[in-house]
């Protein structure tokens, strides 16, 4: 089961996972092989933690590391809907914080 941010549970889903890692990389060189390895490995971490629910915000930290890993501009994608971005400077403070190896703060 998922904890979603409001408290509400639903059934963990492979193709959300999926999805959101496929939006995020629409129109990017990644290939489809990629993203089935990353949906594999971030699903085989949640399993192998042994809990029977985890938090969604879990779930978007380790798409984002993936990410990370995979394609930059993928990352700010996902990273800004994910961290629920406002405004143009916090995309210059996570593109700066890659810049210095810094991780962004979860939302």
């Amino acid at each position: 089961m998922v904890i979603k941010k409001d408290g509400s549970r639903e059934p963990y889903r492979r193709d959300k996972l999926y999805r959101g890692l496929e939006h995020a990389c629409r129109k990017r060189p990644v290939a489809t092989t990629s993203l089935e390895r990353a949906a594999d490995e971030i699903e085989r971490q949640l399993f192998n933690s042994g809990e029977p629910e985890v938090n969604a915000t879990e779930i978007g930290r380790l798409v984002m590391e993936r990410l990370l890993l995979m394609d930059p501009v993928a990352y700010v994608r996902f990273a800004s809907v994910y961290l629920q971005f406002e405004d143009a400077a916090q995309f210059r403070e996570l593109v700066e914080g890659m810049r210095k190896g810094r991780k962004p703060r979860d939302g």
